[in-house]
């Protein structure tokens, strides 16, 4: 239930804005193109199942690991909210 000048399903829609955003984020950020046979990052080889599940893909696990963590922040971010949420 919504209050104040909010619309009845505010928080269902803010919600599924939210999921929209971060997908599109993924999306738009997946590898394409040839697949690395050796990380970019670290040398080492790529697995063959993983080139092939993932095509494009210029890390091995352990480095897209590592990227993941540094660019985890950027999903996490609430762009949508209104500042009162983001201050809770």
């Amino acid at each position: 239930m919504a209050g104040g000048w909010a619309p009845d399903g505010a928080e269902q829609a803010q919600i599924d804005a939210s999921l929209d955003d971060a997908l599109a984020f993924v999306r738009q950020n997946l590898p394409q193109g040839d697949s690395a046979e050796h990380c970019v990052e670290c040398g080492d080889a790529i697995p063959a199942a993983r080139r092939q599940a993932l095509p494009g893909v210029q890390l091995c696990v352990g480095c897209q690991n590592e990227a993941d963590q540094r660019n985890r922040f950027q999903a996490a971010y609430n762009r949508r909210g209104s500042k009162d949420s983001q201050l809770k």
